[in-house]
């Protein structure tokens, strides 16, 4: 009878993998495919004053997860490129969900298009090696 309960017992343990929310949002997130342009570094210094001046860092760290993807994950992402910088910019302006999950990123209607870039040419700029 006991090794029929142990049998019972190692056997019988539903066979759930273990999810890592973590390694499924990383599946989620794609790269996007493309080469990096140079960002110039004033381009990138004018985009940080005003990142600092926002309300960014609410919602995003540079190097980790926190309510919206850290800024370097940002950067690994999309490349440093105008269409990406624009499109990236657009959803400074007009918020949005679903790039990264679900969360919202609230919209910033007062930035102007121009400053929204400069803050997303800053953000790519932290790849490593898009700075000029």
């Amino acid at each position: 009878m006991f090794f029929n309960s142990l049998w019972w017992t190692a056997c019988n343990k539903p066979n759930k993998p273990e999810v890592n929310h973590h390694q499924r949002r990383i599946e989620y997130i794609r790269k996007i495919p493309g080469e990096s342009n140079p960002i110039p570094i004033k381009t990138a210094q004018q985009g940080e004053v005003l990142i600092a001046y926002s309300d960014c860092y609410t919602c995003h760290k540079e190097d980790k997860d926190s309510v919206g993807p850290a800024f370097k994950a940002i950067a690994e992402r999309y490349p440093a490129q105008p269409v990406y910088i624009d499109l990236l910019a657009q959803k400074v302006i007009s918020g949005g969900k679903g790039s990264w999950g679900n969360a919202s990123m609230s919209a910033h209607p007062k930035v102007s298009m121009a400053e929204a870039r400069l803050m997303v040419s800053y953000i790519l700029s932290l790849k490593g090696d898009s700075i000029k």
